[in-house]
Formats: structure tokens, sequence, C-alpha cells
């Protein structure tokens, strides 16, 4: 190996790491965000956050470049970010109308299954139940616990996402990838209200059982009826709010 491909593997190395410790910031910062232990409107220091985890100004910039476009954080010339308010009722609507139709359109396409689909879709409907329950114990002891809480709504994301994967239309799964950033914010706001994990691990077991039938408009049915569900139980807990 020459020298000049030694140069080039060492910056790639480079450029990994520093991908890495990034992601690992803006984890770090999201669980803070989804947290609530920051008022909406509350100015964030980049310098603050890089002191408080030990890192660079650099990663902490990317990150909350990256945070702006799940609507969490928002950025005012010479000002930099503040942490963006909930969603409105009208708001969250919206951004289920169009999850409504991404998810049902990617259902109907991916329409009939495959079998890497359904064995794909039956392990993160396994990962979503393993986690729920975890959140169920938690919430039956009284204590929310972030952390869990976010590992759930992460597995609920990988379970639809294994749909757009097998969709056949990379746009529409860009537009969901956009969309997902977006929910983090609808998922602020449940937090520490949610309550319909067994409605949610039920419905994901009916999306399932669909797309393992004959009938062709049932996976589309059971996934439309799921999006509908928890939409209407979003808007409960933001009225509630």
């Amino acid at each position: 190996m020459s020298d000049g491909e030694t140069r080039g593997l060492g910056a790639l190395q480079g450029s990994i790491e520093r991908r890495g410790l990034r992601d690992h910031v803006y984890d770090r910062i999201l669980q803070l965000l989804l947290s609530g232990e920051v008022a909406p409107g509350a100015r964030l220091s980049i310098d603050t956050i890089a002191r408080q985890l030990e890192v660079s100004p650099t990663p902490v910039r990317e990150a909350m470049v990256q945070l702006e476009r799940t609507g969490l954080v928002t950025r005012e010339a010479l000002k930099g970010y503040r942490v963006a308010p909930p969603l409105r009722p009208s708001q969250l609507a919206e951004l289920f109308d169009a999850r409504l139709m991404l998810e049902s359109t990617a259902t109907r396409l991916a329409t009939p299954a495959t079998p890497a689909l359904l064995s794909e879709l039956r392990a993160a409907q396994d990962q979503h139940r393993i986690a729920g329950e975890r959140v169920i114990a938690t919430l039956s002891g009284g204590t929310p616990d972030v952390a869990l809480t976010t590992a759930y709504f992460a597995a609920d994301a990988a379970f639809h996402r294994v749909v757009f994967d097998h969709c056949g239309n990379r746009y529409l799964t860009d537009m969901s990838e956009t969309l997902g950033a977006q929910l983090h914010r609808m998922r602020q706001a449940a937090l520490h209200g949610i309550t319909d994990v067994r409605e949610a691990m039920a419905e994901h077991e009916a999306i399932v059982e669909a797309f393992a039938a004959d009938d062709a408009r049932a996976p589309e049915q059971a996934m439309r009826r799921h999006i509908e569900l928890v939409r209407s139980r979003s808007l409960d807990i933001e009225r509630a709010g």
C-alpha cells in the first residue's frame, strides 16, 4: 500500500470517527430535548453544551443543524438556537394527514409481502414488543423513564421503516425520513403521557397478520386504521395537556 493510500485511509477513519462523535452528541441533545428538562424558548448555547459534553463546539454545531430539521430547535439569525414550542393541535393534525398518506401508499406498494418483508417486519415487531413491555413495567412503578420511552419510539419507527424499505419507491422513503424527523415533536408531547403502548403493540401485530394473509387490501386497511388511531390518541394527549 502506497503512502498516498495510507493517508487516504487515515482521512477516511477520521471522517468516520467524527461522524460517530456527531451522532453521539446528537443523541445526547435529542434526549435532553425530549425529556422536557429545557423549557420551550430557552436558548441553547453551543459553547455551553460543548463544555457539558466535553467535546469541541464543532460536533455540537453539526448536531444542531440536524436537530433543526426535526423542528425541536429553531435558529435565529445572530442569536443562535432555541428550544421550539410544542406542536399545536392543528399542526399535529396536519402531520398525521401527511403520515397517513405516505404510510398507506407505501403499504399498498409493499403488498403482496415478500418473505423478506414478513421476516423483517416480525423481527421489528418483536423489538417493539420488548421495548413496549419495558415501558409498561416502568409505568406500573409510577416513574417514567425517558431513555426507555425514547427506545420504544425508536423501535416503533423501525417497524414502520421496514414497510418503506420494501415499497419499491425511493422518493416515498425519502419523504418518510423527512417526516420522521418531524415526528420527534409529536413524541416530545407524548413522552410523559404515553398510555397507548398496548394498543400500538396490538395494532402492529394486526399489520403483520394482514401482510401474512391472502387479502391484498388488508395490509393497507390495517396500516390506515393504526395511523388513524395513533392520531386520535395523540390529539387527545395534546388537548389534555
